[in-house]
Parts: structure tokens; sequence; C-alpha cells
């Protein structure tokens, strides 16, 4: 918008893609229809130089952001069916655990202990945090007994 504030009447503005104009298809366009409307002149060097506000202009945006858009949506479709397809088959997502099982009870019990919550942290080489996250899943363990 800083860019179309700047232009003046009659300008050109010249991009390297049509993505630079819009994040999709009907934004691309009324980017394009308002800079017309000021009469600046819109050309595409991906797409040969082409004006976009002329009528041939217009039609090969149009074709082009929107096969872009399509491509963009499936690409969406596919990373979702993946992501989707992972979470069924048991994948875990995120960061790796801090601490296994064996080391959760090990803490358990030091916390039981009274041993602080720093010195445990540095025994297991990790952050208060974790141990604190430790401590609040045996707190709730304790609380639903």
């Amino acid at each position: 918008m800083r860019l179309i504030d700047r232009m003046e009447d009659g300008g050109v503005l010249i991009v390297t893609k049509l993505d630079r104009l819009g994040r999709n298809a009907m934004d691309i366009r009324k980017t394009v229809e308002l800079l017309s409307a000021s009469e600046i002149r819109v050309h595409c060097l991906a797409l040969g130089g082409v004006d976009l506000t002329t009528p041939a202009g217009k039609m090969t945006m149009q074709v082009i952001s929107a096969v872009a858009e399509f491509e963009r949506d499936l690409l969406l479709e596919r990373t979702h069916a993946g992501t989707a397809w992972a979470k069924a088959a048991g994948k875990r997502f995120g960061r790796p655990p801090a601490l296994d099982d064996e080391q959760k009870k090990v803490v358990f019990l030091l916390l039981d202990k009274g041993i602080s919550i720093s010195a445990i942290a540095r025994e297991f080489n990790t952050i208060r945090q974790t141990i604190l996250r430790v401590k609040a899943a045996m707190e709730d363990t304790d609380a639903r007994s």
C-alpha cells in the first residue's frame, strides 16, 4: 500500500513475478484494478513483460494466478492428508521428550525425598521447567487417585 501511495498517475510498476502483487488470485486482481484506476500500468517480467492492465494482460494474469492458487490449495491438501496419515500411523510430532519414563520415575522419587527442583534438573542435564512439568503431572495423577 505504501508503494501504491508513492506511485504517480500514469506511472509504470514492474514486478518480477505475479505473486509479488498479492496473496491469492483475488488479491492480485484487486491490486491490479486499483493501480489501473490510477492509470498505473503493471508489467510482469515473468510473463514476458506483459502489461497486466490491458485486456490480454488481465486474462493472462487471471489464468496464471488461478492456476497458482490451485497449486497452493493442492499442496495444502496433500500436507494435511500427510499429517493425518502420520497421526493415524502413530507418528509423534514435535520435539522428543527430554526425559523418558524411567527418568520421570526417578524424578518422582527425588521430588518425594525433598530434593530441590534445580538440583534434579542439573542431575538430568535439563532445565527446571522440565522438572516442573514432571512434578505437575505427578500432582495431577495424585489428584485423580
